[in-house]
């Protein structure tokens, strides 16, 4: 072996803790807060998040959520305190924003985008309380009017199947209920209306866009679906949370475990999952958040990210694809509430 390719295999062992040779070490999460986006070049071996050069980036007041274009090369901020959307596109983790933002006539509360980038669905607070929907121009990012569905309630929450054949609304109520949509390139047609518990808020699904997870705040329980091949929702079980004031789901990856952010109880509790239904983690809850919101985890499934509903930043948890168990995270301060977190490679 000659001195260059020995000298080579030594570096790469030197560095083999943090990083493999010629891989890219770089995944970066956005987060909304007030009137800015929050970004991170997160580390992907330790999880450690290092503020990227020019953040925090002035959005729109009042940023309610992000999403993330499949593309990754653009993200969407809805501006609650004005009545639109920002468009950023990215470059290394830098975000610029393209003028002028898109407005929705009301306010924008979720938003969602479906697998191939090219149409964005916005819930809003305009008359009737409809879904906007937007045509994403796929080379440049721009939003285009593309339609609207009235829902009749006020979004609690929203969420698409990974397919983006249905969309998922909630809204509140004792009991509360979630709406069924089917979409088709874009429109929207209603399939069902399906009760669940006092007053949904997080919504999510598993990767296979087979079962529906839904937290109910005021009840303190966790209701999860089955999802029917045309949209309809089979009860499979209805969970009492072990925590207060339910609001955040995320299915990890692997798609063997459900976590819950609670912002009554500060913490996240944590489930394994088996057909749809679901058995608490023994070493479930866990601490070291205040009043969590929103959850995120990175690319490579080993990294949990919270955001506090509080002042409390965001915690970066390592999670153990084992046991599904939670380490004690690090955290990162925001300097108001932290509304959602998005990630990408």
């Amino acid at each position: 072996m000659s001195k260059r390719t020995t000298l080579l295999v030594l570096l790469c062992v030197s560095v083999a803790g943090w990083s493999s040779c010629g891989s890219t070490s770089s995944h970066y999460v956005y987060a909304t807060s007030a009137n800015q986006v929050l970004a991170f070049r997160e580390d992907p071996h330790s999880g450690v998040l290092t503020p990227v050069p020019g953040s925090p980036f002035v959005t729109g007041n009042g940023a309610r959520s992000a999403v993330l274009a499949p593309s990754k090369k653009f993200v969407y901020v809805a501006n609650a305190g004005d009545n639109d959307i920002s468009l950023f596109t990215v470059s290394k983790g830098t975000l610029t924003e393209v003028s002028p933002r898109i407005s929705t006539n009301g306010t924008p509360l979720f938003m969602a985008i479906d697998p191939a980038g090219a149409y964005l669905y916005v819930a809003t607070t305009a008359p009737s309380n409809p879904i906007s929907v937007f045509s994403i121009a796929s080379s440049t990012g721009v939003l285009t009017a593309f339609g609207s569905s009235p829902t009749g309630v006020t979004a609690t929450g929203m969420t698409l199947t990974p397919s983006g054949n249905f969309l998922f609304v909630a809204s509140a109520g004792a009991p509360g209920s979630v709406s069924v949509f089917a979409v088709n390139a874009g429109v929207l047609s209603v399939v069902a209306q399906t009760t669940v518990g006092t007053n949904p808020v997080g919504l999510t699904t598993d990767s296979g866009g087979s079962f529906l997870y839904v937290a109910n705040s005021l009840d303190n329980s966790i209701s999860s679906f089955s999802i029917g091949a045309s949209g309809t929702l089979t009860p499979v079980s209805s969970f009492a949370d072990l925590s207060t004031v339910p609001v955040a789901l995320l299915v990890d990856p692997s798609g063997k475990y459900l976590y819950v952010g609670n912002t009554g109880s500060n913490n996240i509790t944590a489930y394994t999952i088996s057909s749809g239904a679901l058995t608490v983690l023994s070493t479930s809850p866990f601490g070291g958040i205040s009043a969590p919101s929103s959850i995120a985890v990175d690319p490579d499934g080993k990294y949990l990210l919270v955001g506090s509903q509080s002042s409390g930043g965001i915690a970066v948890y390592r999670l153990d694809a084992s046991n599904g168990t939670l380490s004690s995270p690090a955290t990162y301060s925001s300097g108001s509430s932290v509304t959602s977190i998005v990630v990408t490679d």
